[in-house]
């Protein structure tokens, strides 16, 4: 990753006419962590992945994947369906995509409300349709200018699905969401606006990378022996010596806008606010 050097920063905090932080300071300043309440740890039979959850995108789903999670439902639930290049589903205890909790089911969250502090950093687009990352999720949304005409001062927003994406599962009706969710590996746009996204990756793609996957030929359904989920626990509910700590970098960091630059120039013409994986540090 490419960083800003002190003296870079030096020279443009003296332009600005303030004084400079200190080196760690503004390095410091470039990450934020994960709260634990809002990180979930996921075990897998191929190993660790953390995912960050976002109560203000789709309150009610995280609230019911913690619940669960924090109860020790998903223990033992199996990837039933993963296609490569897609997407690993779980969260079903019959393991066969049909069955769910005993709690009721979710209505769907498919868009939410984006005020001023949500952090959002414009990447793409102009007009009504806004594309941008909001704490590391690529969000479409409203712009800034229209907050000042709404009752709540905040815009309309929805999550993509990009890799790395959470998503709700879910039968034929929107409100059927319970306990079943999958992972991204792909970009897919045709679920936006149609499925709940509820988190993101922050650590371990590599490893849903890993899962084994079902024929496309049968929906990615896997047959014998998939791959499972060990343990899931939110990271608050961990034994503090067992909690992980994640810092994730900053949208508005000057090395955010660096990266998201360096994924345009790369891209070219094929450029796509999935590109842009904001990166994360695990202790």
């Amino acid at each position: 990753m490419l960083m800003r050097s002190g003296r870079a920063l030096l020279l443009s905090a003296l332009l600005l006419g303030v004084a400079p932080l200190p080196v760690q300071a503004q390095e410091a300043s470039s990450w934020r962590t994960v709260p634990s309440e809002r990180l979930l740890v996921i075990e897998t039979s191929k190993g660790r992945v953390l995912v960050e959850l976002f109560p203000d995108v789709a309150p009610a789903h995280v609230e019911r994947v913690a619940t669960l999670a924090d109860q020790g439902f998903y223990d033992g639930h199996t990837f039933h369906r993963v296609i490569e290049g897609f997407m690993a589903q779980t969260g079903d205890p019959m393991g066969t995509g049909g069955g769910g909790s005993h709690l009721a089911n979710v209505p769907a969250e498919l868009n939410f409300r984006r005020g001023r502090d949500a952090g959002f950093v414009l990447v793409e687009g102009s007009g009504p349709g806004l594309r941008g990352v909001m704490r590391g999720l690529s969000i479409t949304t409203q712009p800034d200018s229209q907050m000042m005409v709404t009752a709540d001062f905040k815009v309309g927003a929805q999550g993509l699905f990009c890799p790395g994406v959470v998503g709700m599962a879910r039968a034929g009706s929107l409100d059927s969401a319970n306990s079943q969710f999958f992972l991204m590996t792909g970009r897919e746009d045709e679920l936006n606006g149609l499925y709940t996204p509820f988190g993101r990756i922050v650590d371990g793609l590599d490893v849903v990378k890993t899962l084994k996957a079902g024929p496309q030929s049968d929906n990615g359904r896997v047959g014998e022996n998939p791959d499972t989920l060990v343990r899931v626990r939110t990271a608050a509910s961990l034994p503090e010596a067992e909690r992980p700590t994640v810092q994730v970098l900053n949208d508005g960091s000057p090395e955010a806008a660096q990266l998201i630059a360096e994924a345009r120039t790369a891209r070219g013409a094929n450029f796509n606010i999935c590109d842009i994986q904001l990166p994360s540090r695990v202790q």
